[in-house]
Parts: structure tokens; sequence; C-alpha cells
């Protein structure tokens, strides 16, 4: 009789594996959602429906998507944690001595930025526009800063889709192209690129406009460059 594989140490990372990837299909689902089908159709559509939207749907659509985030960002934690902790003593170095762990930690330096906007750009913003529209429709005044905190949340979730495009494309790389690595190269230069370019872009989440990602095709062609130009710092700085 064979003995149950689930049961085993791969059998568990596996299962943490499966629950990363259903919540995370929530919660880039949603963000897909918002910036693709939402966002043009309240561009388009008539004042009284967008309110009935904003106070109906996007509360619903937000929980999903807030709490995707979390179980994404803190199942990753974990699968982080348990891979180091199969791969024997001294298994963190796992993220610095293979190929698998240069990508993987590219893409969970992207996931992590992602939810961090979640939880303290987007939905923050959010509530206050959600609120503004209950008060509107309740026979009140209009928040007078619900229009700027939408405009902060808009740059944040095109941010969070220009990062899902690498994100997703270094977590698959992780498992299908893997590359030797000299066990002498530092990745100081390497992790010095990817911080700085990873900063200069959360900056402008937090501060400024969406510029080219203002069209769902520039937010696409964005997060395209971006994977190549993450891609080749890799290929040149290691």
């Amino acid at each position: 009789m064979m003995t149950n594989p689930i049961l085993s140490q791969d059998g568990l990372y596996l299962i943490f594996r499966w629950i990363h990837f259903m919540v995370g299909i929530v919660w880039i689902g949603h963000l897909y959602y918002f910036n693709f089908t939402q966002g043009p159709f309240f561009a388009e559509t008539d004042a009284q429906s967008k309110s009935a939207a904003i106070r109906k749907l996007v509360p619903r659509a937000l929980w999903w998507f807030r709490w995707g985030a979390a179980f994404t960002f803190f199942s990753g934690l974990i699968m982080l944690w348990y891979k180091a902790k199969m791969s024997g003593p001294g298994g963190h170095e796992i993220y610095t001595t293979t190929s698998w762990g240069i990508w993987i930690m590219i893409g969970a330096a992207l996931g992590t930025l992602m939810a961090a906007n979640v939880w303290f750009i987007i939905w923050p913003a959010q509530k206050v526009v959600i609120a503004s529209a209950n008060a509107v429709a309740n026979g009140g005044t209009a928040d007078p800063t619900a229009a700027a905190h939408a405009a902060r949340a808009g740059v944040a979730s095109r941010t969070n889709v220009l990062f899902s495009i690498p994100m997703l494309f270094f977590m698959g790389a992780a498992s299908h192209l893997p590359f030797a690595l000299n066990p002498e190269t530092s990745l100081k230069p390497l992790a010095a690129a990817i911080t700085a370019i990873l900063l200069l872009l959360e900056i402008n989440a937090i501060k400024g406009k969406t510029g080219p990602m203002t069209s769902i095709a520039g937010v696409i062609h964005c997060g395209l460059a971006l994977t190549v130009v993450l891609y080749f710092a890799v290929c040149f700085l290691v």
C-alpha cells in the first residue's frame, strides 16, 4: 500500500502552495476586474448607477480583494519559511545561492509591495469614497476629499497591475526557468538595482500620477517593460 504523499513534507508544502494559488487568484482577479472592467464602466455610466455601484457592489468586491491580498501575503510567508526549513541547516541560503531563490524573492518583493498598497493606500482611500457616496444617498453632503482619495487609490491600483505582470513572470520562472549561479557572485548590485527601481515606482504610487499607466493598454505595456527590465537586471548583474 502506497504511503500517503500528502502527509509528507512535500505534501504539506503543496497544501500551502495550493492555498497561495487560490487566494492569489481571488486577489489578482479582483485587481484586474477593478482596472479592466469596473473602471471603464464607471467612466461611461451615469452618476446614479455609479453611486449605486459604489455603495452596493464596490464594498463587496473590496472585501474579497483585500482579504485575498492578506491571505496571499501570509501564505507566501509561510511557504518561504517552510521551504527554508525543508532545506535543512542553513536552509535560508537557498534564497541567495539558487536561481529559484533569486526569482522567487523578486516575485515576493513585488507581491509584498502590492499587498501593502491594498491595505495602506487603496482600502483606506476607498473607505472615504464609499462613505461619501453613502452620505449623499442619505441626503447629506459629499466629502470634498473623496475625489482626491479616489485618484490616489487609482494610482496605487494601476501600480499594482504594473507590479503584477512581472510578479507572475518571476513566480513562474522560479520553477520553470533555472539557471546556473556562480557561488562567488555577489548579489548586492542586483539587490540595489531592483530596490531602487521598485522604490521609485512605489513612491509614485504614494505621491505621483498614473502617467502612461492611465490607459489599460498603457499599464499592460508598462508591466511588460518592467518585466523585461527586471529580467535583464538579473541577467547582467548575476
